[in-house]
């Protein structure tokens, strides 16, 4: 991966908070704006790699999935990995899982930004219905202004 498209992918910051955010998908009602729930699809398939991007600074990072699904593998935006983490998830090669989620097109390559994961069962929630992360605490502020 080239250092462009690997600092592209790269961005978390929010005063205290951490937000996961790329310059593609944006931040806060950016993200939301971007997680288009009119591209959300389902798809199962077998995780290939984990990957932590570092955050900028001293931040955390955020967690990406590499998922092979029939013939394709496809990167799948998680979030913080301390988000992901606190939800009591972890994820490692060879896991079977299903994602919902917002197909993007970003610097010519398809990706996925997860609303769920579901191992083993277990749902893991990322974000709301419109695309909100859970982690930033707008998805609260977006089921009042329903």
């Amino acid at each position: 991966m080239s250092r462009t498209v690997f600092a592209v992918l790269v961005s978390l910051l929010a005063s205290s908070m951490v937000v996961f955010a790329q310059p593609q998908y944006g931040r806060g009602q950016g993200l939301r704006r971007h997680y288009d729930p009119g591209t959300e699809i389902t798809f199962s398939g077998t995780v290939d790699e984990v990957k932590t991007i570092p955050g900028p600074g001293r931040g955390p990072g955020g967690m990406h999935l590499m998922v092979r699904a029939e013939a394709a593998v496809t990167e799948v935006v998680l979030g913080p990995g301390w988000f992901v983490a606190s939800k009591m998830f972890d994820f490692a090669k060879g896991d079977n899982i299903t994602v919902t989620g917002s197909r993007l097109t970003t610097n010519d390559q398809q990706v996925v930004v997860a609303r769920e994961v579901t191992k083993e069962g277990k749902v893991l929630t990322l974000r709301d219905p419109k695309g909100f992360p859970l982690w930033s605490g707008r998805a609260r502020d977006s089921k009042s202004q329903r």
